[in-house]
């Protein structure tokens, strides 16, 4: 394992760090330039003080490599010249047990947890060429052992769309894994590995963790330097980030992080797991940037993890049941509403909790609860803080006025594996494609309903006053 000098990933190859203790004699030898010799005589001596400091040179190098204590010294006219080579061994490094109450050193931390990461490879498929081949792919990540019995925690983002996933432990061994279940929403996945006896890791307490602690990440980076470790600092703790779309509450942390960590575990000084390894800012408005790197808190999805073990999903995770887009100035004025900011209802899903809330298509989301929704990616955001079953107020606005419902969260069905994310995403690209194309604001998808509600039944058709084809009612002020 951690020191066995069989492992193609050892520490050390003597198990007992011991190191060579005979050191070579000092040796010191006079000599002068030929060209500085008076006779033959003292060209002949001269030349062999050379070949002793040859000879010494050679050794002190080969004593280096060895580890024993050499000094070697060159005299001239009675000055001496020396370099010192320390005969210091290898310190032995103690595996401990993470025990959440022992202050370990980085090198302890990473004896003690090494055996717990594995590295994931994954093969998927982008396609075909323009032969009509299909053209795969391959990628690297990192993950850790949660329990004995093979499950494995890493992103979602690691195994997304993977035709087959192997992971590899420590020790070299390599196995299948399959996918249990993964949330995109928070970036997390569980597989599993068909194995017994391994070490998983002891989680810690996130909300613990201040600004300056250090931290330790392990992991794959470039998907080459297997069970690499770096550290650095606690840089923020719930920073909101934006990933592609998906609002993130992370740990930041200037430890180094490149593409093949992601999923890896992020320890604290007591060697416990406290965030996973997700993200890393390499640009920022075309200017480079290092130091940035984030993981996400263990507080806020273990209880997901152990949800997606047992279920293969989060059964727990709240669901609204819409269609949703953020709603511009441009939909403002074209639709005539007087207000440009808020999250638009494209439709509202049968028996959802936005159905039973009252919910209705072309009402727009401003606030829930307390927090202010001003784009389709807040109301993502402030999803995260909620579970299925807890009760919420939003605040709409609908027929020109701004009123407050009471929704209760519903749960994801199980047939959904994320939220309405890929739907909010979808309808962000076609909104930017049809301004683009100069068409309507709206996904194409949902372009007959839109159009029935605003111009057959009219703005608040619901009152049965539509106007006809092409002409709306404008909504009170």
């Amino acid at each position: 394992m951690y020191n066995d000098e069989n492992n193609l990933y050892h520490y050390t190859y003597r198990k007992d760090g011991s190191e060579p203790q005979n050191p070579l004699p000092v040796v010191e030898a006079s000599y002068r330039e030929p060209w500085e010799a008076n006779s033959k005589k003292d060209w002949k001596k001269n030349h062999s003080g050379a070949k002793i400091v040859a000879l010494a040179l050679s050794c002190a190098l080969m004593g280096g490599a060895a580890g024993a204590g050499v000094m070697w010294g060159v005299s001239e006219s009675g000055n001496s010249t020396s370099v010192n080579v320390s005969s210091r061994p290898a310190t032995a490094v103690s595996v401990k047990t993470v025990d959440g109450k022992t202050a370990m050193n980085d090198s302890e931390v990473y004896a003690a947890n090494v055996n717990s990461v594995v590295s994931i490879n994954t093969t998927g498929s982008s396609g075909t060429n323009i032969f009509g081949q299909s053209v795969e792919t391959a990628s690297a990540g990192s993950g850790f052992v949660l329990t004995a019995d093979g499950y494995i925690v890493t992103n979602h983002h690691v195994i997304a769309d993977a035709k087959t996933v192997k992971v590899t432990l420590y020790n070299g061994d390599t196995y299948d894994a399959k996918v249990i279940g993964s949330d995109e929403d928070y970036d997390i996945a569980v597989l599993k590995i068909e194995a017994t006896g391994l070490q998983p890791v002891t989680m810690g307490d996130s909300d613990t963790l201040n600004v300056g602690d250090h931290v330790l990440a392990v992991g794959n980076p470039l998907g080459e330097l297997t069970f690499s470790m770096s550290g650095g600092m606690v840089s923020s703790v719930n920073r909101a980030i934006n990933v592609d779309g998906t609002p993130f509450n992370m740990i930041q942390t200037d430890t180094s992080i490149n593409p093949g960590n992601s999923g890896g575990p992020l320890f604290n000084q007591y060697g416990e797991v406290v965030g996973i390894v997700s993200a890393k800012y390499s640009s920022y408005s075309s200017e480079s940037v290092e130091g940035l790197g984030f993981a996400i808190p263990m507080n806020d999805v273990l209880a997901m993890i152990q949800d997606i073990m047992t279920n293969g999903y989060v059964t727990n995770k709240p669901y609204l049941g819409i269609t949703q887009g953020t709603m511009t100035a441009q939909m403002a004025e074209q639709y005539r509403y007087n207000i440009s900011q808020g999250v638009f209802v494209y439709s509202v899903e049968n028996g959802s909790a936005a159905d039973k809330a009252g919910l209705k298509m072309g009402d727009v989301i401003t606030k829930v609860d307390d927090t202010d929704i001003a784009t389709s990616e807040d109301l993502v955001a402030a999803k995260k803080s909620y579970s299925a079953g807890d009760t919420s107020t939003f605040t709409i606005y609908r027929d020109g006025k701004t009123q407050t419902v009471k929704v209760t969260w519903g749960s994801v069905p199980a047939d959904k594996k994320t939220d309405d994310q890929k739907d909010t995403q979808q309808n962000t690209q076609n909104n930017q494609n049809n301004q683009n194309n100069g068409n309507s604001y709206y996904g194409n998808g949902n372009m007959d309903d839109l159009f029935n509600y605003f111009f057959n039944n009219g703005f608040g058709g619901q009152n049965g006053q539509g106007g006809q084809s092409g002409q709306g009612n404008t909504p009170a002020a």
